[in-house]
């Protein structure tokens, strides 16, 4: 039986390491999204609630253990800049999801061209006659 070139295993190692790698950094993606759609949806209720409100309504913005008397429409451009400023954090990784999706899936059929390629090398040609153990 042919054994498995050594570097057939290395760039197998080098691959599934890199898989690996690829999907640490997914999963840690997935997760920043999930805290930045909920961040998100607790400002869109914000916007909402300040949309409820008339003009002469007081708004408290909470600094350290203080509260702190804010103007209602210096409130609102906040609010309106800090979903602006999530809203592209947020098509940023879904873009860095994206490429890392692809790099992943091209990752994966590398590795299995390569599994393919070391299970052929194992496998004895049928001319060859097999050991008898």
């Amino acid at each position: 039986m042919a054994s498995v070139p050594a570097q057939a295993q290395k760039d197998f190692q080098k691959l599934v390491e890199e898989f690996g790698a690829t999907s640490k950094e997914l999963s840690k993606l997935i997760q920043l999204k999930q805290t930045l759609d909920g961040q998100l949806h607790e400002n869109n209720m914000v916007k909402n609630e300040f949309n409820i409100l008339e003009g002469d309504a007081n708004v408290y913005k909470l600094i350290g253990p203080v509260l702190v008397k804010q103007d209602l429409e210096e409130a609102k451009s906040t609010v309106d800049k800090r979903i602006d400023y999530i809203q592209g954090e947020i098509k940023r990784i879904d873009m860095n999801v994206g490429a890392l999706e692809e790099k992943q899936k091209s990752c994966q059929e590398k590795i299995t061209k390569l599994q393919q390629k070391i299970q052929q090398t194992q496998t004895p040609s049928p001319g060859t006659p097999q050991s008898v153990k």
